[in-house]
């Protein structure tokens, strides 16, 4: 038997009071201070739109401050209370919460409430977190373009409320899972750095041999996109942008669509077909993807498609060397001395120069360039993939945790 079923079997055996959050809490509204206000010493202070984007369930210290006579006009909270940023632009980040666990008290801005409580705070913030207060939540939210919740109507939330030791057993539990997810992230994280790394000198080492100095002239067709901007559609043919231009292929995640008349019109030049290299001349400059076999689309604004003449140079080599240190570092010192570092020009990227070794050569390196990029590749795509499995399951074990038997009066 766990510590938590200890403690509960003992303290609350025949279940847990469900109260509303009025019942253990006042909840008021934040101030009106503005970021304009924000100050570089002074009272600290959180502004409800850092809630959302720089700060995580806890705090000891706030990132902004503001004077000390602009805070005597402020609500204040204090150490334990909660801020909830009341208002959003969905459903799913209204309420979005942070404790303040610091020692002073702190000034907080309009579009929040305050919740002074005589709970955990960081079981009332986990609590807040979970799929059992989003049930709730959503039935007070109201707003259309801008999602709001307002303070009063937050007093009618039911929380479970079990005894403080079982409170803080709950939140030693999450916190230890929190950290093991952080961990496992940061490990992961460094893993890919460090196979990336790898990878790059392995591949500039190989790619490093005698041979013909050529200019990316010399071995391809080089054609440009067409100057206009295209009239989107919600589907049809794909337009591949600079966005799409990932780590030597092209992302599909996030596509955008011209009908077909207008395709017709933007190949007039040429149609991109398998093996295609699509060249970015437009931040992120010199990003790449290589056309799959089957796959139609066309050019975006400052895309340039590269068409290798496959006697001279393979399409996958020409791939890796257009990633390799020697043509970045071109790229890098045209950047620097132009005077906008958010185009490249045409005639530059003809000049681009490197070393290509034999066709037989070629496809060796290739080969095995291949394999490694494909394990960089499998890591790529499964950290986000295991960092989401450990996220979902972490959201599984909070909300079992929260999940109590209630008592009958």
């Amino acid at each position: 038997m766990s510590r938590l079923d200890e403690l509960i079997r003992k303290l609350c055996p025949d279940g847990v009071e469900y109260k509303k959050l009025g019942e253990v809490a006042t909840i008021t509204r934040g101030g009106n201070f503005q970021k304009s206000d924000f100050s570089k010493v002074g009272i600290p202070c959180i502004h409800y739109g850092q809630i959302y984007t720089s700060y995580g369930l806890f705090t000891e210290k706030t990132i902004t401050f503001i004077s000390g006579d602009k805070a005597k006009k402020q609500k204040m909270a204090v150490t334990n209370d909660i801020v909830m940023a009341v208002t959003s632009e969905n459903i799913e980040d209204v309420c979005k919460c942070v404790a303040w666990l610091g020692n002073e008290d702190i000034a907080v801005s309009g579009h929040t409430a305050i919740i002074h409580h005589n709970q955990n705070a960081k079981y009332l913030t986990y609590y807040f977190n979970s799929i059992l207060f989003f049930s709730q939540k959503r039935k007070l939210v109201h707003g259309i373009k801008v999602i709001e919740v307002t303070p009063d109507k937050l007093a009618d939330i039911k929380v479970p409320i079990p005894p403080i030791e079982v409170q803080r057993e709950i939140v030693r539990i999450l916190d230890t899972f929190t950290e093991l997810t952080a961990e496992l992230t940061a490990e992961l994280t460094a893993e890919l750095a460090a196979r990336k790394k790898q990878y790059k000198y392995y591949r500039d080492g190989m790619m490093n041999i005698e041979g013909a100095v050529y200019t990316l002239e010399d071995v391809c067709q080089i054609v440009d996109c067409p100057h206009t901007s295209p009239k989107w559609k919600e589907s049809g043919v794909p337009v591949i942008r600079n966005y799409n231009l990932v780590n030597g292929i092209i992302d599909t995640t996030n596509l955008s669509y011209i009908d077909e008349e207008e395709y017709q019109s933007r190949i007039k030049r040429i149609a991109p077909k398998k093996d295609d290299i699509l060249f970015s001349r437009e931040a992120p400059i010199g990003n790449i993807g290589i056309v799959p076999e089957g796959f139609v689309c066309c050019q975006g604004q400052r895309v340039v498609l590269l068409r290798p003449n496959q006697d001279i140079v393979l399409p996958r080599y020409l791939l890796y060397e257009l990633q390799a240190s020697v043509v970045r570092e071109q790229i890098f010192r045209v950047e620097q001395v132009g005077s906008t570092v958010s185009n490249f020009n045409i005639s530059d990227l003809k000049k681009l120069h490197f070393t290509l070794p034999s066709l037989d050569a070629q496809k060796a390196i290739v080969e095995k360039l291949d394999v490694f990029s494909g394990l960089c590749a499998s890591i790529t795509e499964g950290l986000p993939t295991e960092v989401a499995a450990r996220q979902k399951q972490y959201e599984y074990y909070r909300d079992k945790l929260l999940t109590f038997k209630e008592a009958t009066v």
